[in-house]
C-alpha cells in the first residue's frame, strides 16, 4: 500500500458499532481487569469492491491515557466487501479503569488500488456499578 496515493474517506464506506457490552471475565489479567466486546459492521456503499487491509484504534482510558493498536486485517482477516453490503464482527478491548473510549478507522483498497479510509465513531465503555468494586 505504500506505493498507493493518498487515501481518502469516500462518501459510502462508513462503520456502525452495533453494540458494546462489559464481559466479567475470571481470567482477564490484573493490570486490564475490565473486558469489552463490541460489534461493529463496516458498510460499502460505494461503486467498487473493497478489501480491508488493516485498522488502527486509540483507546483513552478514564486517567486520559491514550493507547493506539494498529495491526494488518481484522480480526485475523482480509475480508473483501462487495458493493452494497457489509462486513461484521466482533472482538473487545481490555481496559484498567472503570470507564474508557475507543474509535479509530479502517484501511482498505477499492478495485482501482486507491486507499480508502473508514473511520470508527467513537463509543463509550463503562464497567456497570454492580462490578465497579
Amino acid at each position: 500500500m505504500s506505493n498507493s496515493p493518498e487515501s481518502i474517506d469516500p462518501p459510502g464506506f462508513h462503520v456502525s458499532v452495533d453494540r458494546v457490552i462489559y464481559q466479567h471475565l475470571d481470567q482477564a489479567p490484573p493490570d486490564r481487569p475490565h473486558c469489552f466486546v463490541y460489534f461493529v459492521s463496516i458498510h460499502n456503499h460505494t461503486k467498487s469492491s473493497i478489501t480491508i487491509k488493516g485498522r488502527k484504534w486509540v483507546v483513552t482510558n478514564g486517567r486520559g491515557e491514550i493507547t493506539v493498536l494498529e495491526g494488518d486485517g481484522v480480526v485475523g482477516q482480509f475480508p473483501e466487501i462487495p458493493t452494497n453490503d457489509k462486513f461484521s464482527y466482533n472482538s473487545f478491548h481490555l481496559i484498567d479503569t472503570l470507564t474508557a473510549s475507543a474509535e479509530g478507522s479502517y484501511l482498505g483498497v477499492d478495485e482501482t488500488g486507491r486507499r480508502v479510509i473508514a473511520r470508527i465513531p467513537r463509543f463509550t465503555m463503562r464497567v456497570p456499578e454492580t462490578h465497579s468494586i
